[in-house]
């Protein structure tokens, strides 16, 4: 019988499978306890299993390049941290040895144990990574009855599950699902961000999925809309085949925007860069016609290995970024790490209170002084090649930007005495992600030449919301008008002082969002290169004029109803 679940859209996209539900993860295991003569072999199985969801990981992390690297390895690394987390190993050992349990039970023993630590925690950040903990059992459990974690026969399928961690989702694909349907979960969320990037479509919130709909039903899953299609009728077959011909219709119609200039019904140009991390990225982005390299990851460099990237290894992969651009700007942030973002490099601090507020970014960077001056006289070597740009992440206060731009100065002169070109002039920015930069930015807009707008963290901070709480999935949005008021406040800044004000947050690649930036003046857009076309169609087809005189009325917005009220008329 045809049943209609509503959700949200987190991913668009239109898919039809076959469901593959699976419930929230519990070890549902009856007590079991073994002989003394039977514990070297449960001990065996336990470790062989341990052993097999290491290797998993570990060749998933190998066929990851670019930006799936940079935002399933951060979390693949966080499963490998846990996998060899002593408090986890020794426990389940001890449960064996001593306890007489065999491994299956020892496993659930352990896990309700480790459950009851990260409850019982103070920080909400290290509470939420309760889910990973649950993925690693569940990894575990899998390989200890000799099957990947529900990877067989999933080609053609739809998940529908609680939720999904971005670890899984690529491994999903490659298994062959076609949309994945979650019961909880925010469209904000890590997890939708990369379903976007693969292309994959997602529906998040539909809280009556897993009560309604059963193993083997035919699901249509629209990734726009958020609805979820049970059993579909003749009719919504129909309805589903004209969505995937106007979808195929839509990107011809895209396709020939390549190479378009990006100009407003009025003939206002709007630049479009790239954020980027990979040579794909930078060669999409150079094909597109992106203005240039908006944001260069470095992350990627440093995650997913055991030693520090020496400095030639960094500047020929900046130096390769910039030739690859031809000529237009790149701009590099430097390192962006933290202990929210797993390493093994030993950089970011273990177990931090609250790792969202500790050591991260321009922090990290300049407690580690050699590491940074690495980082930096790569990123000058690379400057001989092309124009580029330094972006400074996470900065809250003037006296990191001094610290920086005199780091910077004193390098320059020490490349030029040895021998390397470095351009006569390397600009430098700042990130705006915390709400403290964004207020003052008065204060400092002196020392740095651009500035670029992070709105993911500067959302997160400013509500106190943090964008994976699926309980805070309602508050965490940009349709808020504290986050107006600070973009009007940085660009207007910009704009008096004439420095380039850059957005490279999520909504930046929002097309849904362009009639509220152009309103608020933003001439600098940058996005993943996927997202180009569609952000290009949407700016041609405004007037900016007319946007920029009613953002009066856009600013004096008291509540999210009253901005999307806002946008509905500026988008008839």
């Amino acid at each position: 019988m045809r049943r209609l679940l509503p959700g949200h859209g987190a991913s668009r996209g239109s898919a039809l499978g076959r469901a593959r539900v699976r419930n929230p993860h519990a070890l549902q295991v009856a007590e079991q306890r073994i002989r003394s003569s039977e514990v070297e072999h449960e001990l065996a199985r336990l470790h062989t299993a341990v052993d097999a969801a290491r290797t998993e990981m570990h060749d998933l992390r190998a066929r990851l390049h670019g930006a799936l690297a940079r935002e399933v390895g951060e979390f693949l690394e966080l499963h490998a941290l846990l996998l060899d987390d002593p408090e986890l190993l020794q426990g389940l050992d001890e449960l064996i040895r001593k306890g007489r349990y065999g491994a299956d039970y020892a496993l659930r023993l352990q896990r309700d144990r480790l459950a009851a630590v990260f409850e019982g925690m103070d920080d909400a950040y290290l509470r939420s990574r309760m889910d990973d903990l649950d993925h690693v059992i569940g990894r575990i459990h899998a390989h200890l009855h000799n099957r990947a974690a529900d990877a067989e026969g999933l080609a053609g399928e739809i998940l529908v599950a609680e939720t999904v961690a971005p670890s899984e989702l690529a491994q999903l694909q490659a298994q062959g699902v076609v949309a994945v349907v979650t019961s909880t979960g925010s469209a904000l969320s890590h997890s939708a961000i990369l379903a976007r990037s693969l292309h994959m479509p997602l529906v998040v919130g539909a809280s009556q999925a897993l009560s309604r709909i059963s193993d083997g039903d035919a699901l249509i899953v629209d990734g726009d809309s958020g609805q979820v299609v049970v059993d579909p009728s003749a009719r919504d077959l129909r309805h589903y085949r004209q969505r995937l011909k106007d979808a195929a219709r839509e990107q011809r119609e895209l396709d020939r925007l390549r190479g378009k200039p990006t100009r407003t019904r009025d003939g206002v140009d709007i630049a479009l860069h790239a954020n980027a991390e990979s040579r794909t990225d930078v060669a999409q982005a150079h094909a597109l016609g992106a203005a240039g390299i908006g944001l260069y990851r470095t992350e990627f460099l440093f995650l997913q290995r055991n030693a520090l990237p020496d400095e030639d290894e960094q500047f020929r992969t900046y130096r390769d970024v910039v030739l690859g651009m031809s000529g237009r700007p790149v701009t590099i942030r430097t390192l962006d790490l933290g202990a929210d973002k797993a390493d093994r490099t030993g950089l970011a601090l273990r177990g931090e209170d609250n790792p969202a507020l500790g050591l991260r970014g321009v922090r990290l960077s300049l407690a580690h002084g050699e590491v940074f001056d690495t980082q930096l006289r790569a990123i000058l070597r690379a400057s001989g090649y092309g124009p580029v740009r330094v972006l400074v992440p996470m900065v809250a206060v003037r006296e990191e930007l001094l610290e920086v731009r005199k780091r910077l100065k004193r390098l320059t002169a020490q490349l030029r005495r040895g021998g390397h070109e470095v351009a006569a002039e390397v600009p430098m920015g700042a990130m705006i992600e915390v709400p403290a930069a964004a207020i003052c930015v008065e204060h400092f807009i002196d020392l740095v030449d651009f500035l670029s707008v992070g709105t993911n963290d500067l959302v997160q901070y400013l509500l106190a919301a943090d964008r994976n709480n699926d309980a805070l999935g309602e508050l965490y949005s940009p349709l808020r008008p504290a986050l107006l008021r600070l973009l009007d406040t940085v660009l207007r800044t910009g704009r008096e002082h004439g420095k380039q004000v850059t957005v490279c947050g999520e909504i930046a690649g929002d097309a849904a969002m362009a009639p509220i930036l152009l309103a608020l003046g933003l001439e600098h857009f940058s996005l993943h290169p996927s997202n180009m076309l569609e952000l290009r169609r949407a700016i041609r087809g405004h007037d900016r004029a007319a946007l920029l005189a009613s953002a009066g009325k856009l600013l004096k917005a008291r509540d999210r109803a009253g901005i999307e009220h806002w946008l509905e008329k500026a988008t008839r």
